[in-house]
């Protein structure tokens, strides 16, 4: 079986999104060797920050280290044959590389994963997030309307739970239910003595 190995420079993790800010590069990269595994093809990551003793004892890896020190990582070796140093190949390379048939083009490019990430600062609140994502898209060309309709749809996910619960306290409340009728509409939760999958309080409250 063909065997792909990715030596990877000293960070936490590597599928891009963890820590405060996501990496297209990296998440993109991360989803390219999921799908050379299920091409047949036999994928191997190593992190030189968790993994040292993997890099010190691969000779080209030890060389290239050498040579041009932390600025070699990634390096990408197939078969025990270096690849590429220095950059995370792209998807239509690893295909090459590794003999299987060329994927389809992929809509996911690093303009759509900043606007993904911008979606998803708005859904979360986290205005550290929106910033460095609208910069990253500034960066890569997307404009300012792209942007603002991914904002647009985020809020719109985003407001229709509120939305939701808002309609359900209204009706409850012009209803005149009592606490009875209530539980009926939610028998698991009534039934635990809690709702959003907590243990109950002393109180039987929730939350």
């Amino acid at each position: 079986m063909t065997l792909v190995q990715v030596f990877d420079p000293a960070m936490c993790c590597s599928t891009g999104v963890c820590g405060p800010s996501v990496d297209p590069q990296l998440v993109r990269f991360a989803a390219d060797l999921d799908w050379l595994k299920g091409q047949g093809v036999s994928v191997e990551r190593f992190n030189l920050a968790q993994e040292p003793r993997a890099f010190a004892e691969n000779a080209a890896v030890k060389d290239a280290l050498e040579v041009t020190g932390e600025a070699a990582l990634p390096l990408v070796e197939l078969d025990g044959e270096v690849k590429s140093r220095g950059v995370y190949p792209s998807r239509d390379e690893l295909a090459l590389w590794a003999g299987v048939a060329a994927p389809a083009a992929s809509l996911f490019t690093d303009a759509v994963a900043e606007l993904v990430a911008i979606g998803a600062a708005i859904a979360s609140n986290c205005e550290p997030c929106f910033k460095f994502h609208y910069a990253a898209a500034r960066k890569l060309g997307v404009s300012r309307e792209d942007m603002a309709s991914a904002v647009t749809m985020a809020q719109r996910v985003k407001d229709t739970p509120a939305q939701s619960i808002l309609m359900l306290a209204d009706r409850i409340l012009k209803s005149g239910a009592d606490g009875d009728e209530v539980e009926a509409e939610a028998p698991e939760a009534a039934a635990a003595g809690a709702c959003c999958g907590g243990a109950p309080t002393e109180a039987g409250g929730c939350c």
